[in-house]
């Protein structure tokens, strides 16, 4: 009886210890697949994404219309408590904190157009609209008679291009000074943006550039900048050179700049927060002076030994201020000077063109033809054709009867970031839509 008993007792800890490994086996079985399945499709979808970026450039149309939406998803921070007390207060504004959120991803765009920059100038919004990924609002600043030409060509674009961007239009103000004299100082109008601190009030921080620029990838990408100010950081521009001995403020300045070969403020990222309250070390007085306060002084102190206008008195500001200056890397603000000797940015030949600075009017003439092979292949595609058949190919080919020169034997240096933004741009419209919704 008592081994009648130990045999019972051992086959129901055996049936026990069988029903433990199964359910644990299982429950592992299920985590372990778990684990693989979801990442992994992501990981495919992405891989067949660049497949098609690669083996079939029809897929690139400017058509798509605005990036599509992700799915939101709900943040939970200190507790559920304040999730739903974020919920009710979304519902009581009428989702006041919904716009709000969406205002915040406006990325902010200034140029100053005179004379005969309309051409120009509407090349250069059309390169940052095919190209950047959040929406932009251009405040454009202009002489009067440009004004209803700018609101003409812009209103003609077609809609799924207007509703990726926002423009305001401004008159050529100065605020201290002479204005003619402010609006002689260098390229017509150019004095211009020493102004906007003071003219763009609610803007918290925006990209200035030159008419003559063109963006080579997303303007979301040097906006992101932004972030890695440090604390004392207020302006990023890129130097002027990159070999002092052979750069222009270095041999011929004849006033204080910046650094060992002084700044060019063709692109120029602000945060105008920062230089609204800031005093500014200078020459004229002991004490720091505000930004508006400082400019029409400084222009009288150094009118008769300043060679570039507004540029040379931020140079001078800069100078006496060198803390306030976050250096951009050469390929966000690439000039002819950067291959016209030898090529000297090594950033460009390592990532490719960010930004590209006509300037010296090498897109009118035939002296940089490297340069002017980018600039019409922007200016004359048509939106609603298909970007890598009627813009990369036609750029690429033309490229071959620039190899003779300089600029032209590089032109993976040009290419290389376009290539590389419709490929970002296609997986943000496409791929995106591969991955499953959590």
């Amino acid at each position: 009886m008592r081994i009648h008993c130990k045999v019972v007792v051992i086959a129901v800890a055996f049936g026990f210890f069988l029903l433990l490994y199964f359910w644990g086996g299982n429950g592992a079985e299920e985590k372990e697949q778990d684990r693989n399945s979801s990442p992994s499709s992501v990981k495919i979808d992405l891989n067949v994404g660049v497949k098609l970026v690669r083996k079939s450039p029809t897929v690139f149309l400017v058509g798509v219309d605005e990036t599509p939406k992700r799915p939101k998803k709900s943040k939970v921070t200190n507790g559920g408590a304040n999730l739903n007390a974020k919920s009710k207060s979304q519902r009581n504004t009428g989702g006041h904190l919904t716009k709000h959120k969406r205002a915040e991803e406006v990325m902010h765009l200034a140029v100053v157009a005179c004379g005969n920059r309309l051409e120009e100038t509407l090349t250069l919004v059309k390169s940052a609209v095919l190209f950047s990924l959040k929406k932009i609002k251009f405040h454009i600043f202009a002489e009067d008679s440009l004004t209803p030409q700018f609101k003409e060509k812009l209103s003609g674009w077609p809609r799924f291009v207007t509703a990726k961007f926002l423009y305001d239009l401004y008159p050529i103000t100065f605020s201290v000074g002479n204005a003619d004299e402010w609006k002689k100082l260098f390229k017509p109008c150019a004095a211009q943006r020493l102004f906007l601190p003071g003219i763009l009030k609610d803007v918290d921080s925006l990209l200035y550039v030159d008419t003559d620029v063109l963006f080579l990838r997303p303007m979301d990408d040097i906006w992101a900048l932004l972030k890695s100010f440090n604390g004392t950081q207020l302006a990023a521009m890129a130097p002027e050179h990159e070999i002092p001995k052979i750069g222009w403020y270095s041999r011929f300045a004849r006033h204080p700049f910046y650094g060992i070969s002084g700044l060019n403020s063709g692109v120029m990222l602000m945060n105008l927060t920062r230089i609204r309250r800031a005093l500014f070390k200078n020459s004229l007085i002991t004490g720091g002076l505000s930004w508006e306060d400082l400019l029409h002084p400084l222009y009288q102190k150094y009118k008769n030994h300043i060679t570039w206008g507004d540029q040379d008195l931020l140079n001078i500001i800069f100078h006496y201020n060198p803390e306030c200056v976050f250096v951009l890397p050469c390929q966000w603000n690439y000039r002819p000077d950067h291959c016209m000797y030898g090529s000297n940015c090594k950033g460009a030949e390592e990532e490719g063109v960010s930004i590209l600075h006509g300037n010296r009017g090498v897109y009118h003439d035939d002296k940089q033809p490297a340069f002017k092979v980018v600039y019409e292949a922007i200016r004359d595609f048509p939106f609603e054709d298909n970007m890598f058949q009627s813009l990369f190919y036609p750029m690429q080919t033309k490229f071959l009867d620039t190899v003779n020169t300089l600029c032209g034997r590089i032109p993976q240096v040009f290419l290389k970031q376009i290539e590389k933004t419709m490929r970002k741009v296609f997986e943000e419209n496409v791929i995106r839509h591969m991955r499953p919704h959590n």
